[in-house]
C-alpha cells in the first residue's frame, strides 16, 4: 500500500514524523510505502536546511523516492520560498523539497499515486 502524509496539525512534523514515522522509515519497518509528505504551517520549518529531522528525512526521501513538498503560501510566509515566473523556488531547505499548492501536489504524485492520504 502507498500513502501520502499531509502535515497540518501543530507538531506533526517534529513529533509525529520525526519521532514516529521517520525512525520506522530509516529502519525499513514502516509497513507501507510513503510516496509523499506535504507540510503546512509551522511543519514547514522541519524542512529547513540544517534541521536534524529535515536532513534525515531528505536522505530517506532520496533513497525511497518520497516527494517532500511545502505549501506555497506557508513557505512564502516563512521565507522558505520565493515566487518566480514558473511558480515557486525553495529557499534554504533540505535537498529535494518542492513548493506548491494542492494542484502541484496532485501533479507531482500523478506518476506514483497513493492509495491513501493521511492527515496528521
Amino acid at each position: 500500500m502507498k500513502v501520502a502524509y499531509i502535515l497540518n496539525s501543530p507538531d506533526a512534523g517534529w513529533y509525529k514524523i520525526g519521532k514516529m514515522v521517520l525512525p520506522q522509515l530509516e529502519e525499513s519497518r514502516h509497513g507501507v510505502d510513503v510516496v509523499g509528505i506535504f507540510a503546512f504551517d509551522e511543519n514547514a520549518y522541519m524542512l529547513r536546511r540544517g534541521d536534524p529531522i529535515g536532513e534525515r528525512l531528505a536522505k530517506v526521501a532520496r533513497e525511497k523516492g518520497i516527494l517532500l513538498m511545502i505549501c506555497d503560501q506557508c513557505a512564502l510566509h516563512r521565507s522558505l520560498a520565493r515566487e518566480t515566473e514558473d511558480g515557486y523556488e525553495p529557499l534554504d531547505t533540505v535537498e529535494g523539497v518542492r513548493v506548491g499548492c494542492f494542484p502541484d501536489l496532485y501533479e507531482a504524485l500523478s506518476g506514483n499515486m497513493p492509495d491513501q492520504v493521511i492527515s496528521l
